[in-house]
């Protein structure tokens, strides 16, 4: 899959595509390295792309470019997550600690240097199946949530008969039907418009473009399908008061929930709440919904930089 805009600059460049193999699966993943490559000795980001019809790494090409123009000099690895973009998709129910799984052994057999990781949305649960493994919590030093859910969504334990129920249901001709249709950009515009993004104007062609390359392999659907039979939601409130990196929670001055059970909490609830039960949480809010690494990217690049610039001070 070829990047959706080209990614030449004078500031960085990009690896090739690489792969290493996980679980006898090939996995995809990227570097973006400063071309002032005498400071690589900074901490690392580890980029944890959302889960959607065509979502993939490049959903952060937007981020990493403006990251390099301002002058930031950090390395930056941005992996596909197994289901997506250019890894392998094999047909099973994905989980989060399957995801954290591929990344800790990316962590600890590619990158093998301590990172920040940013996390976009409902992948936090990764990321708190990442951070739970002693064995890599020398390797994360802090976390950047972008947008994470809201907290009855995230505190919730489905029930395993519905997420069984849901995956048999969409795992079947019928799925199919409805993911051939998902990937159409009527749908994908009116979804990112009433679900996604601030203001209708931003779903533009460019964000268009990179979810119908992305949901071009049909076989993509199975990790979309886990996403939506919620095998996610594991009740999650123990685990995340046991953090102990420092947390940012970057919420949009407009964020909402697509889950009916979050979607009476405010944007304010939703940072009060995580800020009462992670340990070492802090917040901010910038304008934007619920993608602001690509709606909001300024402001976003600013808050992590920042927020960057803190860890390493420590570091």
């Amino acid at each position: 899959m070829t990047p959706v805009y080209s990614t030449n600059s004078p500031n960085f460049k990009t690896s090739p595509t690489q792969f290493y193999t996980w679980n006898n699966y090939r996995c995809a993943y990227e570097v973006h390295t400063p071309i002032d490559a005498e400071n690589n000795h900074k901490i690392a980001l580890l980029l944890i792309h959302p889960i959607g019809v065509g979502l993939s790494r490049h959903f952060w090409q937007r981020f990493y470019e403006l990251w390099y123009q301002t002058g930031r000099q950090n390395l930056i690895y941005n992996p596909d997550l197994l289901g997506c973009g250019e890894s392998d998709m094999p047909h099973v129910a994905y989980t989060p600690n399957d995801w954290a799984e591929q990344l800790q052994h990316f962590l600890q057999n590619v990158v093998k240097r301590p990172v920040i990781l940013v996390v976009q949305g409902a992948l936090f649960p990764v990321a708190i199946e990442l951070v739970q493994n002693l064995n890599i919590s020398d390797l994360v030093k802090g976390i950047i949530l972008s947008g994470p859910p809201a907290w009855p969504v995230i505190t919730k334990q489905a029930k395993k008969w519905q997420q069984k129920l849901t995956w048999n249901l969409l795992d079947s001709p019928l799925g199919n039907a409805f993911y051939r249709y998902a990937r159409s950009e009527k749908f994908l515009r009116s979804f990112s418009t009433r679900q996604l993004f601030a203001e209708e104007k931003q779903v533009d062609t460019e964000w268009l473009n990179m979810l119908n390359l992305g949901a071009e392999n049909i076989a993509s659907r199975y990790a979309v399908f886990a996403f939506l039979a919620r095998f996610w939601q594991q009740g999650y409130e123990p685990a995340i008061t046991k953090i102990n990196q420092p947390t940012l929670v970057v919420l949009g001055e407009k964020a909402s929930s697509i889950s009916k059970s979050g979607t009476q909490e405010t944007p304010e609830q939703r940072s009060q709440a995580y800020l009462q039960h992670l340990p070492k949480g802090e917040s901010i809010f910038i304008s934007g919904r619920n993608v602001l690494p690509y709606e909001s990217t300024a402001e976003f690049v600013k808050v992590v930089a920042n927020f960057t610039d803190k860890i390493e001070s420590t570091y």
